[in-house]
């Protein structure tokens, strides 16, 4: 399977091309990268610390989504909003690991998934998806007695807040709660903020150093405390499943998908 690589000379970018070049199944299919980026024209294999390929960096998807099966993307959203257009249009595989999606670039997305295969998850590791699914059962087994609280860890460089992962733990343990996330969700705390109110979700946000990213959910109740807690050492993690995730995307009918269904975690 030809995979391109979305963000190519980036940290994650640089995870997935090696991924791409470790799996017997898949084969590098080239890259792109913003305009003005220093990486346009370098090849590919070479960037990467491998032989050369023959296939140089781009600026310009459109001709490079012709030559392939499918693509992996850990950019922004407005680049993934442009690159799900363009998958559309090819019929390819996008595999989606971006975070920091609006509602309305979530509905842009489903649009996109009428005619692409469309792989979407705020993480993409085995372990993280594990922790989502028992997140939402251990919700639903226990009251509002027990307070929830997500704490994640990421490195200096990421963007955005809470996680793309804090966010999935968060909707999970709502839907074990039967409640909406969006009516529950407490994303900050500063100043006098009275007393925690029975049935909230709270998310608390660290950034620094290398950390690849660290989560915990906490159910607190009277005298005693579960945590479910997942660390990745390696973002090569969350690289590998996606190349998991585009291999399971071949061949099934467009749609918008996540690594649950890959996995086969319910």
């Amino acid at each position: 399977m030809r995979l391109a690589v979305m963000g190519a000379s980036g940290r994650m970018g640089r995870a997935l091309t090696l991924a791409i070049n470790n799996n017997s199944e898949t084969q590098i299919g080239g890259g792109t990268e913003r305009s003005g980026s220093d990486a346009i024209g370098l090849d590919i294999g070479t960037l990467n610390g491998l032989d050369p390929i023959g296939l140089t960096i781009t600026d310009d998807p459109v001709e490079l989504f012709t030559k392939v099966d499918g693509i992996l993307d850990f950019t922004s959203p407005a680049a993934s909003l442009k690159f799900a257009e363009l998958s559309a249009q090819a019929r390819i595989v996008h595999v989606i690991g971006t975070t920091g999606f609006t509602p309305e670039d979530e509905e842009k997305l489903t649009a996109a998934s009428n005619h692409a295969v469309i792989i979407k998850a705020g993480n993409m590791s085995l372990g993280v998806n594990l922790l989502v699914a028992l997140t939402r059962k251990v919700a639903g087994l226990l009251d509002e007695n027990f307070d929830i609280e997500i704490l994640e860890m990421h490195h200096r460089h990421k963007v955005d807040a809470p996680s793309g992962t804090s966010l999935m733990l968060g909707k999970a343990a709502a839907e074990g709660r039967g409640v909406d996330i969006s009516e529950k969700s407490v994303r900050t705390r500063d100043g006098q903020t009275g007393p925690r109110k029975s049935g909230d979700i709270g998310f608390a946000n660290l950034r620094g150093g290398s950390v690849a990213g660290d989560h915990t959910v906490i159910f607190a109740g009277d005298g005693e405390r579960i945590e479910l807690t997942h660390k990745a050492d390696d973002r090569s993690i969350f690289a590998n499943g996606a190349v998991k995730a585009a291999l399971w995307g071949k061949g099934k009918a467009p749609g918008l998908y996540s690594m649950a269904d890959v996995l086969g975690i319910e």
